[in-house]
């Protein structure tokens, strides 16, 4: 049998595929709530946004942040090299630190006008599923690319501890926008380390109380130790994305220039 070997690269895209077809499955079987659109239009809009957005990324962002990233290591370059960290060890502090890089980053992007901008397109779905983790602007992406070349500049990570990163913000991502939902007891357990179906679908809500709130991607300890957490409301969260753009969400035209029209929201 020939076996491909794992590299950094493909370990994103195992985590792309792999969850998305798992909670593609459960929320069919177990779905949280009653979709209002056609689940092929969802996927296939948001599908074709996400391999767009992918291919612009490879030639702008990708590669140039795994080449740095290599290149830092190489030299052994960054705070992580300085504290002396190495194999397993480097790679959980990287994981905590750069989540805990990226937990900011999101408040940024709902508090910065001009960030809020980009963002709101992922806000503008009134739905929430596994498909609402690949819509995102490209512009967002872009911005978000060179912020994280700071980080990777300032901690020096392992390329294998930035892949794994990578690779959980994807899979996590895709986790807790699916919409599934768990028993209470389970859901407490959960909650307790990670971010969950039922508290980020909160996040999308019309209601500012948890849009502006919830933030964790991986882990959810930041919310809590940061004073961002709020507890989900079931009658908000009858009321999913933002007001604007309800009859046309799953427009391109509206998704891409979105981030130009001078509306506050």
């Amino acid at each position: 049998m020939l076996w491909l070997p794992l590299t950094p690269s493909l370990l994103r895209l195992f985590a792309f595929v792999g969850v998305l077809s798992l909670m593609f499955s459960l929320e069919s079987i177990w779905p949280k709530r009653e979709w209002k659109t056609p689940r092929w239009k969802r996927l296939s809009v948001h599908s074709v946004l996400s391999v767009l957005n992918t291919l612009l990324l490879r030639f702008t962002i990708a590669t140039p942040l795994l080449l740095l990233t290599d290149l830092l290591e190489k030299r052994q370059w960054g705070l992580s090299h300085a504290l002396g960290l190495n194999g397993w060890g480097e790679i959980v502090v990287t994981l905590i630190l750069f989540d805990f890089f990226d937990y900011w980053w999101h408040r940024f992007n709902h508090t910065a006008p001009l960030l809020w901008r980009f963002h709101r397109v992922h806000h503008m779905d009134t739905h929430v599923d596994v498909t609402t983790a690949l819509r995102f602007h490209a512009g967002e992406l872009l911005i978000s690319g060179v912020v994280k070349m700071f980080w990777v500049l300032f901690w020096g990570p392992s390329i294998w501890g930035f892949a794994i990163f990578e690779a959980g913000i994807t899979g996590f991502s895709e986790f807790h926008h699916s919409n599934i939902d768990f028993p209470d007891e389970v859901e407490k357990v959960v909650r307790a380390v990670h971010m969950t179906p039922r508290v980020h679908a909160s996040h999308h809500t019309v209601s500012l109380r948890t849009r502006n709130a919830n933030y964790s991607t991986i882990f959810s300890v930041w919310d809590r130790l940061f004073h961002s957490f709020q507890e989900p409301n079931p009658q908000e969260m009858e009321t999913i994305g933002l007001e604007e753009g309800r009859d046309n969400y799953l427009s391109f035209r509206k998704v891409l220039l979105a981030p130009f029209v001078n509306r506050a929201l």
